[in-house]
């Protein structure tokens, strides 16, 4: 296991011996994630993999102030997370846009609810949706688009607000292989360019190494950090080529003996 100091000043993010227990229907106290720490540093790109239902998304619901936790410290800047901040974007797995909206007009959504003026956020809005290749579907509404040009709206939709922090639950997991690809190159571009701090749950390892900086494995849960991992791969990356190369697959295969104990765990437990 490798970890690395991460870069700037300060981390973006950290969770400090973070529990989280829930209530289940019947009365029941149920502990999604226990004696969890977590760092994230300025412009850094972190991937979370882990079994399923092991607890990845609660850490991303703490870190944008969507739950609080049961123990332990959520910061992000050094801050106490006290509730939703607005440097911090999300990402859903799931289209988060509004169905009687054109395109545009859910681009423009957040910047008007934060206060900007109609003519600024409109500007702004057409402006990244070219960036993201959609300039000539302003005016379509979410079903008239593909899967894949939903999720460029979501992009252009978070990156307008200029987070710091963007947390991300599986956002390309419904798309097929060739999409996923190109959304990967995308959000690359784009966070390239921002330099926000990522945090970005999946299921697929493949694509957890070809995106990060650092992987975090989780153990089955209640989930804790299992291992780090640092990606030493450079950057600027090609997602479509890096996966055939001899060092990415000596990653993948690394991070995959230690994630698979976790997964049979996962599927022994659930099957009992």
């Amino acid at each position: 296991m490798a970890t690395i100091s991460p870069p700037g000043d300060g981390p973006a993010v950290e969770l400090i011996d973070v529990e989280r227990r829930f209530l289940t229907p019947d009365g029941r106290s149920m502990t999604a994630i226990r004696d969890f720490s977590m760092t994230v540093g300025r412009g850094e790109f972190v991937a979370v993999v882990g079994p399923t239902g092991c607890g990845k998304s609660t850490t991303l619901g703490l870190v944008s102030g969507l739950s609080r936790p049961t123990l332990g410290a959520v910061r992000i800047f050094g801050e106490p997370v006290t509730g939703i901040d607005p440097r911090v974007g999300f990402v859903f797995q799931t289209d988060a846009l509004f169905p009687w909206r054109t395109v545009v007009d859910n681009v423009v959504a957040g910047p008007l609810f934060r206060g900007r003026s109609k003519e600024e956020a409109y500007e702004g809005a057409r402006s990244w949706l070219k960036r993201v290749g959609l300039a000539k579907f302003e005016n379509h509404y979410p079903h008239q688009l593909s899967g894949g040009m939903r999720k460029r709206v979501a992009l252009a939709q978070t990156f307008i607000n200029e987070p710091k922090i963007l947390l991300m639950d599986e956002p390309f997991s419904a798309l097929d292989v060739q999409t996923r690809v190109v959304m990967h190159e995308e959000l690359l571009n784009l966070w390239s360019e921002q330099q926000a701090s990522v945090i970005f749950v999946t299921h697929d390892l493949e694509e957890a190494i070809a995106l990060a900086d650092r992987v975090y494995v989780l153990t089955n849960g209640p989930a804790t950090v299992k291992s780090i991992y640092t990606i030493d791969l450079p950057r600027p990356r090609v997602v479509a080529d890096i996966r055939y190369q001899p060092r990415f697959i000596e990653i993948s295969h690394t991070i995959w003996n230690d994630l698979r104990e976790e997964v049979q765990a996962g599927y022994s437990r659930s099957a009992a």
